[in-house]
């Protein structure tokens, strides 16, 4: 079971009876949230071995056809799925290798967890991806590699195209995370100075059958988009990537490497990813196993478990993480007086996956920052309260998973001298909910869905 780790704590900072029951209930269904997508329990859940068939939702697979069954890919969910698939499938299991990140405590027997970087990309994730290429290329047409796909996978499997150094590619990374670009622009750019991205794993693995096992991180769930579709067929081009580069001003200042690798591209010297009227994909076959909006609808029903009225606002949510903060703090406010557009006490939910545009020089995540200009705009309120956290329990580069602020939580700042404003201004979240001890944390989960904001309002 997936745990707050100071869930009392952040309840008794309530400083009213209804601030506190709030509370509890809204970290009580991001718990729930958390538990809903657990990795395993999903992998094992929708894989089952009956007389030697592997059944996946609709597909079946004989595995009495198959010479060798290979396991490879790469997330932050990437050790709990490949000992799933361990549970299942057990000594039929050929090799594998999983790039997991640094820090993960799970063993298993036939699959190699590879630990590397994340968010930036390094060396050990460059070595555990060359190893996964060699197991596609020495694949054949009677081999089946099943494909463990998660959130962080662009980062954990990085192999630099043409002469790009691993260094040049953190850099640009780096430089775009803190951009404000989506995770779609950034992975369109990922993309195209890869040779395992984009769909080259599917290419160098063809003639073999590829299963994904896909648990998405990605706003409404593309394909060529979740860990930058190393095995599916790739959406964009050399063109958009430099596109995306000149939208953020970093098209003049990039590494020459890459510089030249997308120029090229872009020329037509070297080849785009593969597209989809592309042999390789032909016996390729997507399960996507879990998204955000099972961990967003798990929320809503542990609501209304607790006697509230639940609403999921979206499960695709996106924008500027202040931006988005003012709208679901006005929507809470809102119910509080009128009712409208759902009658108290209800909960109202919103998946998905905010941005930050960095103009400051503080440490924070998008879910600490939306949860500060949330509290600006509740001040005063009672009985409302809004939580957000990343699934993955690491919110930006901090040892936090979100925050939870409620209608008291800048009069409490305000009495130890701070301003959320300013906090706001150098996007300094995390060392203002530190100093009032309102950050929420979880530790890593195991499991990446983007994130989940919920509003209780009592």
């Amino acid at each position: 079971m997936i745990k707050i780790r100071n869930k009392a704590e952040l309840v008794a900072n309530g400083r009213t009876p209804l601030n506190r029951k709030a509370r509890a209930l809204a970290l009580n269904s991001l718990e729930s949230a958390l538990n809903a997508v657990d990795p395993a329990k999903i992998v094992k859940s929708k894989l089952v071995v009956k007389n030697s068939v592997l059944q996946v939702d609709k597909y079946r697979f004989s595995l009495e056809k198959f010479k060798s069954i290979y396991v490879v890919g790469g997330g932050k969910a990437g050790a709990s799925m490949a000992m799933a698939v361990e549970q299942v499938l057990g000594s039929r299991i050929t090799a594998g290798i999983v790039n997991v990140p640094r820090g993960s405590k799970l063993e298993t027997r036939f699959i190699e967890l590879h630990e590397a970087s994340h968010p930036t990309p390094d060396e050990a994730g460059v070595k555990g991806t060359r190893r996964m290429l060699e197991i596609a290329e020495q694949a054949g047409k009677n081999d089946l590699i099943i494909c463990l796909i998660s959130g962080g996978g662009s980062s954990l499997m990085p192999m630099p195209r043409g002469q790009i150094s691993i260094q040049d590619k953190k850099k640009l990374t780096e430089a775009l995370l803190r951009s404000g670009a989506t995770i779609n622009e950034i992975n369109t750019v990922r993309k195209h100075i890869s040779d395992f991205k984009g769909g080259w794993l599917a290419k160098k693995a063809y003639p073999s059958t590829i299963l994904n096992l896909i648990l998405s991180d990605v706003v409404g769930d593309p394909l060529d988009f979740i860990a930058s579709g190393p095995t599916v067929p790739d959406s964009t081009t050399f063109a958009d990537a430099i596109s995306i580069l000149e939208k953020y001003h970093f098209w003049e200042n990039i590494p020459d490497s890459i510089r030249k690798v997308l120029s090229d591209g872009r020329r037509k010297l070297i080849p785009d990813t593969p597209k989809a009227d592309d042999e390789a994909f032909l016996k390729v076959y997507n399960v996507i196993i879990g998204n955000n909006r099972l961990a967003s609808t798990a929320a809503c029903q542990r609501l209304r478990s607790f006697g509230l009225t639940p609403l999921l606002l979206t499960a695709t949510l996106e924008g500027e993480a202040r931006h988005v903060a003012t709208m679901l703090a006005s929507i809470a406010r809102e119910v509080a007086s009128s009712g409208n557009p759902v009658a108290k006490p209800a909960g109202i939910v919103a998946g998905g996956e905010t941005t930050v545009t960095v103009a400051g020089k503080g440490k924070g995540g998008r879910n600490q920052e939306l949860a500060l200009a949330a509290a600006v705009k509740l001040e005063k309120a009672d009985g409302v309260v809004i939580a957000s956290l990343s699934t993955d329990g690491v919110d930006g580069p901090t040892d936090a998973a979100g925050a939870i602020v409620d209608g008291q939580t800048v009069a409490r700042a305000r009495k130890e001298q701070l301003v959320p404003e300013e906090f706001l201004a150098e996007n300094d979240s995390y060392t203002f909910f530190s100093k009032i001890g309102d950050l929420i944390f979880t530790g890593a989960t195991g499991t990446n869905v983007n994130d989940i904001s919920i509003a209780v309002v009592l």
